[in-house]
């Protein structure tokens, strides 16, 4: 089935939030590969892309960056989809999605099938996140320890 176009030969099926997000995930695949061979290049691109994050977004990603850190520092940081994600063997364990990036009400912290949480029949694999307290750093750590297990 042949895809709608609009004016200017835009698809109507993504936003421009998500063609950007999906082109930055083709310059991550290139850069992967690189990425993989260096933690420091994983570790230069993630601290870019939450420098690039508006106030609110940065204080929290600095913040879960310093967290997934310095309780899991075997993960290896990198970018996925621009966002600030982190990976056991080349898959993403963990990430960090900024409120901007697709003009949400609210930030989320997320888990992907890498990560070792399953409980029973269902479980959560994404927070949202308005705000980091202490408990919800505690909760955070113990999560990516588990993830990680």
């Amino acid at each position: 089935m042949a895809e709608k176009k609009t004016a200017g030969n835009k698809s109507k099926a993504f936003t421009a939030e998500e063609r950007a997000a999906m082109r930055a995930r083709a310059r991550e695949l290139k850069a992967e590969e690189r990425a993989n061979k260096n933690k420091a290049d994983g570790e230069r691109d993630v601290l870019a892309a939450i420098a690039a994050m508006k106030d609110k977004d940065r204080a929290m990603a600095k913040r879960l960056h310093a967290i997934v850190k310095d309780t899991a520092p075997d993960l290896w940081p990198k970018t996925w989809y621009g966002m600030p994600a982190y990976a056991k063997e080349g898959k993403v364990v963990c990430f960090f999605k900024s409120a901007g990036k697709f003009n949400s009400r609210y930030a989320t912290f997320g888990f992907e099938e890498a990560a070792n949480l399953d409980e029973g029949a269902m479980w959560p694999t994404s927070y949202a996140l308005k705000e980091l307290k202490t408990a919800d750093e505690k909760r955070i750590a113990g999560l990516v320890k588990k993830a990680v297990a």
